[in-house]
């Protein structure tokens, strides 16, 4: 059995958090994997689609084909899923022309609708999936996930002053931190001697604060993470950023650090303030939220619940079975690869709003 993923590239990094980790588990299930990238120019994508015949299941991932287009997929592909991890429906935080896409949403509509299953990153992509008519016993929720056996978790350190704080992110991302100017510019002033480790293409300069440049490699990311004390994220508060999965809390996570991150999206989901690190939603918050996690006792606790939870909620190996069901079609109850566990502990805010997405889009049906 054959799958076939069309995807922006094979090392792009969604596919290689989205798919590509699947693949053990999909060969253990009978299924070989092909990732292509979309072609480039209207005959070989032709070619490309009408080709999709071959193969046993397709995953288009992200990308809103044109209606032509997408109906030459649809026609020759058996099975059709649909994978997101990102609000591709509107355009990002950082559009001059504002983020709502009226072309970006009539092409989304047609593709959760026209497909056999959703797989949506977080509960808001899956509602809005379910908002622009998808089925609900179609569309699921399936987060994005990391191996953590691929993180090295070190021992915390025990240096003094405040904590070492690590970013990870793209260039495009890199306006989130970029954006708190003032914000850095206090924390250094109250935090002599303050550091924070950039792993990007490109780094920041900020008044009082250190920056550690260090240049992203695949093959280092996750060595690079563990030389820092505490994670950090920042993103807007907007609907692009809450389509977002949290990728980087979750490569923190599995590192084995607690992360200090603004109250939006997927943060509030995936961070429990106290126990895995804090949330603060203004300065004084970032400030105390520092100089708590400037015990390295209290930094290691926290780094501790965060590892334990992102195995059990976020991993790889958790989510398996849910993937190669949805994906593929098979029963999920054959034991070829391990079901996936019971979330509703480890995951209570999804597993709600999930629920209450499609209460509300049956809610909204009966009432039209």
């Amino acid at each position: 059995m054959r799958l076939l993923a069309l995807v922006d590239s094979p090392d792009h990094v969604c596919c290689r958090y989205r798919i590509r980790a699947f693949e053990p588990a999909l060969r253990e299930a009978g299924w070989s994997l092909a990732c292509e990238p979309l072609a480039r120019g209207a005959l070989p994508r032709l070619r490309q689609l009408r080709g999709a015949s071959r193969f046993d299941a397709v995953l288009l991932q992200r990308k809103l084909l044109p209606g032509w287009q997408f109906a030459i997929l649809r026609r020759n592909a058996r099975r059709l899923a649909f994978d997101l991890d990102d609000a591709v429906f509107l355009r990002d935080s950082y559009s001059p022309r504002g983020v709502a896409s009226r072309r970006r949403m009539g092409r989304f509509a047609r593709t959760v609708r026209g497909a056999d299953v959703v797989l949506a990153g977080n509960d808001f992509l899956a509602d809005a999936a379910l908002r622009a008519g998808a089925s609900p016993e179609r569309t699921l929720t399936v987060p994005t996930c990391v191996d953590p056996s691929g993180y090295p978790i070190r021992e915390a350190s025990r240096r003094g002053g405040p904590p070492e704080l690590v970013w990870i992110g793209s260039s495009s991302t890199l306006r989130g931190i970029e954006a708190r100017g003032p914000l850095w510019k206090r924390l250094g002033r109250e935090f002599p001697g303050l550091r924070l480790r950039v792993i990007c293409d490109r780094f920041p300069r900020f008044e009082g604060v250190e920056v550690v440049p260090v240049p992203w490699s695949e093959a280092t990311e996750a060595e690079d993470l563990a030389e820092g004390d505490v994670g950090i994220g920042m993103i807007p508060d907007d609907d692009w950023s809450r389509g977002k999965c949290g990728l980087k809390i979750l490569q923190y996570q599995a590192a084995g650090l607690p992360t200090i991150a603004n109250p939006v999206g997927s943060h509030v989901e995936m961070i429990e303030p106290g126990a895995t690190g804090f949330l603060p939603d203004d300065d004084d918050g970032w400030a105390a939220a520092i100089r708590g996690l400037s015990d390295p006792d209290a930094r290691a606790r926290m780094g501790r619940e965060a590892r334990r939870r992102l195995e059990s909620g976020y991993s790889t190996t958790a989510w398996a079975a849910a993937f190669v069901a949805a994906a593929t079609g098979i029963d999920d109850r054959r034991p070829a690869v391990a079901p996936a566990p019971n979330f509703t502990r480890e995951r209570p805010r999804a597993s709600a709003g999930h629920r209450a997405a499609i209460a509300s889009r049956r809610d909204r049906q009966g009432s039209e």
